[in-house]
């Protein structure tokens, strides 16, 4: 229950604006990913924002982050997705390979929120039978949110929050949290940036 509140507080004061982080949206190039770590001192688990400017309308990157049966070919560490589609959300298996042969797996629920103003896909973790307790995480939640660039609607400022608790991790094995979070959350964006231009 805990974990629950921890990340549903976390989500909630993490779903505005990125003043509190430490990334100043003024500075967002087209070139580079910001990335500032507000995880809470004292909780499990570890949170980082990233943030950058991608050279694609708001509706393109929209639709690309939505296409779940696409992240393994571009997302760091995915290797099998199995997508589940419900009315208002998506029921999202992931299966991750991380270095050493270490694979995680989690279910998601994905919940895209798109106006004329910005898309927002969120997710949360959900319960996963049958998964042991080595290839599973304690929790994950998050969220894309994309809005048009100030001064050109064609760019758009991508923000992209990763909350991940893998759980009791062996001595020796503390970067696991680091490859599915910090490490691979720059390379995620990278790897957007370059669909959108491949796609162009």
């Amino acid at each position: 229950m805990t974990r629950l509140l921890f990340a549903a507080t976390l989500f909630s004061a993490c779903a505005g604006a990125l003043a509190d982080t430490g990334i100043d949206t003024a500075k967002l190039t087209e070139t580079e990913v910001a990335l500032a770590d507000v995880s809470r001192a004292g909780q499990p688990g570890k949170a980082f924002m990233a943030a950058t400017i991608i050279n694609a309308p708001v509706p393109k990157l929209c639709a690309m982050i939505q296409d779940y049966a696409a992240y393994p070919s571009f997302m760091p560490n995915v290797d099998k997705v199995a997508v589940l589609r419900k009315e208002d959300a998506a029921q999202v298996d992931m299966t991750l390979k991380l270095p050493l042969g270490k694979v995680k797996k989690y279910r998601l629920r994905m919940e895209p929120k798109v106006s004329a103003a910005q898309c927002q896909l969120s997710w949360k973790m959900l319960p996963w039978p049958g998964v042991s307790a080595e290839e599973a995480i304690a929790d994950t939640t998050g969220y894309w949110l994309l809005a048009p660039h100030a001064s050109d609607k064609n760019k758009t400022v991508v923000k992209y929050m990763v909350y991940t608790d893998p759980g009791p991790v062996p001595m020796g094995l503390g970067w696991i949290v680091d490859s599915m979070s910090r490490g691979s959350m720059p390379k995620t964006l990278e790897a957007l940036r370059q669909r959108a231009a491949a796609a162009q």
